[in-house]
């Protein structure tokens, strides 16, 4: 995992900045990998897009009370795309699934509020994120986790902003598919 994130070249100056905040707190914290560091830890998503990449597959988010990617924490498994896609079946319920290659397609520490999970107190933390581009066909069944959601949709690119409720994440999901388009030419 370290070996793709060292080697990922920034798109703009927010991912210049996040690699450079995760990469620092990496140097510091051994314990990246695992939720028992309560300000900060990786995290891995998966925006999964299909193959013609003009719709993209949402779960909508119990916690965050908003339609979204899907993805979750690494605890301890330093091989994100494995993670992202264990996290991206488990949440879709989709039995098939490829990513689209090996390369982070994304970068973005992002600020978790703090909520309860399961009966327990979490804190305000930080995501580290590292996110990939997986491939999925739209006419296989999607199930809802509904220990994690209560939906979940494919939606056109063009339709999916106004049912992403989080503000904050709209910039972020039309950087990843502005750079998944520009991967498929």
């Amino acid at each position: 995992m370290y070996d793709k994130l060292f080697q990922y070249q920034p798109i703009n100056e927010q991912e210049e900045t996040d690699l450079l905040a995760i990469k620092q707190f990496l140097k510091r914290n051994p314990d990246i990998l695992e939720r028992s560091n309560l300000v900060a830890h990786m995290t891995t998503s998966a925006f999964i897009m299909n193959e013609e990449m003009d719709h993209v597959l949402f779960i909508y988010h119990n916690i965050y009370d908003s339609w979204g990617w899907v993805g979750g924490h690494n605890d301890g498994d330093s091989d994100c795309l494995h993670v992202a896609i264990k996290e991206a079946k488990e949440e879709t319920g989709l039995e098939e699934i490829r990513p689209f290659d090996d390369e982070i397609l994304g970068v973005d520490v992002i600020l978790v509020t703090n909520h309860q999970k399961n009966g327990k107190y979490v804190p305000d933390h930080l995501h580290l994120n590292v996110t990939y581009l997986l491939i999925a066909d739209m006419e296989h069944e999607v199930k809802i986790k509904p220990d994690e959601n209560s939906g979940v949709r494919w939606f056109s690119i063009e339709e999916v902003f106004d049912y992403v409720d989080e503000e904050r994440m709209k910039p972020l999901y039309r950087k990843l598919i502005e750079q998944a388009r520009k991967r498929k030419k």
